[in-house]
């Protein structure tokens, strides 16, 4: 599994918040960027938020770039700027569940997911349970929300 040093959790979760930064913003959805990276340390994948499409998430949109089946998902970690939602629309799979399906053992987060649109996302708290390892960096929490200040009133 990949596990580097506190330093290069930053910088990959610096790419997530600069990924996030190009989402289209939208009123009724977070600004969110994910990279996937493999157990050699090497990006196997990233996305951001309606970058396919107006429905997609940052997990989801990294996760379709890799196989189903793809064997080095099973040492790698996903770093997502946003706890990965818990709940979704009944045609969606919840980007937690993804995570669980795709068998990736560990999950960096910036922040976890205020209530504005679900009152109690338990993204973090499935996959714990799950066993997976989630850590989180709440120095770049910051950074990683105002790349959403279109939802809080900001500009």
């Amino acid at each position: 599994m990949y596990t580097p040093g506190r330093a290069q959790d930053l910088r990959w979760m610096q790419r997530a918040i600069n990924l996030a930064a190009l989402c289209p913003p939208a009123r009724g959805a977070y600004s969110v960027g994910a990279v996937i990276v493999g157990e050699d340390g090497t990006k196997l994948a990233s996305g951001y938020s309606r970058a396919t499409g107006p429905r997609e998430h940052a997990e989801e949109v990294a996760l379709a770039q890799l196989p189903q089946d793809e064997p080095r998902l099973a040492g790698a970690t996903i770093y997502s700027t946003l706890e990965p939602c818990s709940q979704r629309s009944a045609s969606r799979t919840p980007c937690a569940r993804r995570i669980l399906e795709a068998g990736i053992p560990r999950v960096v987060i910036a922040w976890r997911e205020p209530s504005l649109f679900v009152d109690n996302c338990v993204g973090v708290e499935q996959l714990v349970t799950a066993g997976v390892i989630v850590d989180e960096l709440p120095e770049l929490a910051t950074a990683a929300r105002s790349v959403n200040n279109h939802l809080f009133g900001g500009c």
